[in-house]
């Protein structure tokens, strides 16, 4: 039987397909990358903010389709939607074979096989469950990175954030089974590992009664392949002296963090329900950059949330001016349902919203450049990715650059590279968001 995993939304999402893909491996699924090819689609969904609610249900409808033309034996739908809406998705689109939510994606073979045998199927543990899965994961990334999620769910409650609703409380997972997994992934050759979790900086405080972040660091960086580790999601106001002396000292470690910082006007981060102020945050980054000069930091915002004032937009504007963020990625505000922000006054029009993620855009663009341009001259060490097609050229990624979101670099050369090679370059030129180098 022919299998066909569609995977949506984002990067923690992703390890679940990859677990629920070596499951299905393990069982003799033949995996396969066409619908034409597919006995059965399995879509795991994403429906964080509207954009990914419509994505995935606008997938599972022209999948829906195959199932009507007969060339389809099963659909089988899991992830967030699948755990939010599942009446709706079994009233509504009755090609859906089954239903998996958030915590029950060790159920996959069972649910295809109930699939096959024509029984609809929908499980939804508590989702402050962890599943325990034995078997390896399918690495879907290429091989030569990967992605390692560290915890489920969250504690936090922001006021426009469902995520806690659909993944539950905050749950590390055992440093024992991650160290296990990361050595497997080790000896198929993956050379970058990226933490991953709703957030990584808190990793271990319910397990072992202390942030344990730089713990698992430290025992990581002992695994012979693994060359870079890279943080993903770490909340500004949990970042601690132990961590930044690990990511300091650690080789491994990359200098580079991901700090969703949101916003930093006061009043928005109130409302929001964060816990900085923005003096906090300056405070913060300043360390960060005091304590590892050369520390690339990457964060996301949120433009046009209820009640944003022009003038609190402008401070947006200026802190961001002022920061000089390395990576920044501006998301205008989506109501999302069963959220308290939903329910707030002064809710902003979708016009003022894109004007104003535009403008920071712009603003970014220009800090990016200048510091793409301060790089030219430099020699930095670059992670293949792949060869540009028809061209004696590669692309890759530096420390600074975390793979799908981030910049590349171009790299001229006659010299024959393996994806996932590192290679010594030199930086000569500078493009908005990427680099141009060659080998040295």
């Amino acid at each position: 039987m022919n299998i066909l995993f569609i995977s949506l939304g984002c990067d923690k999402n992703l390890v679940d397909s990859e677990v629920m893909l070596g499951l299905l491996d393990k069982k003799g699924y033949q995996i396969v990358d066409s619908e034409e090819d597919a006995d059965i689609i399995v879509v795991n969904t994403c429906c964080f903010i509207h954009d990914a609610k419509e994505e995935s249900i606008q997938t599972i409808l022209e999948m829906a389709e195959y199932k009507k033309e007969g060339k389809l034996k099963a659909l089988i739908v899991t992830g967030c939607l699948a755990q939010r809406y599942q009446q709706e998705i079994i009233d509504e689109i009755p090609e859906v074979d089954a239903v998996l939510g958030t915590t029950s994606y060790d159920h996959i073979v069972e649910a295809v096989e109930e699939a096959l045998a024509g029984n609809g199927h929908v499980v939804l543990e508590d989702v402050d469950a962890l599943p325990d899965v034995k078997e390896k994961r399918l690495v879907t990334t290429g091989g030569h990175y990967a992605y390692m999620k560290i915890a489920e769910g969250c504690d936090k409650h922001c006021t426009y954030c469902i995520i806690p609703k659909l993944r539950g409380n905050y749950r590390s997972v055992p440093m024992e089974k991650l160290l296990a997994e990361a050595k497997d992934l080790a000896d198929q050759g993956v050379k970058e590992l990226i933490l991953v979790a709703q957030e990584t900086t808190v990793y271990g405080k319910d397990l072992y009664g202390e942030k344990s972040l730089h713990k698992l660091l430290r025992e990581l960086c002992k695994i012979s392949g693994i060359q870079w580790i890279r943080i993903l999601y770490c909340y500004p106001e949990e970042i601690y002296d132990e961590l930044i002396r690990t990511i300091k000292e650690e080789n491994k470690v990359c200098h580079y963090l991901d700090l969703p910082i949101q916003h930093a006007s006061d009043a928005v981060l109130k409302r929001m329900g964060r816990r900085t102020s923005k003096a906090q945050l300056v405070e913060i980054i300043e360390k960060l950059r005091k304590e590892i000069p050369d520390i690339s930091l990457r964060t996301t915002l949120i433009t046009g949330f209820p009640g944003e004032t022009q003038e609190q937009h402008e401070e947006l504007k200026d802190f961001v001016d002022e920061m000089e963020f390395d990576r920044l990625g501006v998301f205008t505000y989506s109501p999302e349902e069963d959220t308290p922000a939903a329910t707030m006054t002064e809710q902003i029009p979708e016009e003022v919203k894109e004007d104003r993620q535009a403008e920071l855009m712009e603003l970014q663009q220009e800090i990016a450049f200048d510091l793409a341009e301060d790089m030219v001259g430099r020699e930095v060490l670059v992670m293949i990715e792949g060869k540009v097609a028809d061209e004696n050229a590669y692309v890759g990624r530096t420390y600074k650059d975390a793979p799908n979101v981030d910049g590349l670099i171009f790299i001229n050369t006659d010299e024959e590279l393996m994806s996932g090679d590192f290679a010594r370059v030199r930086v000569t030129g500078a493009l908005e968001y990427d680099l141009i180098g060659e080998l040295i």
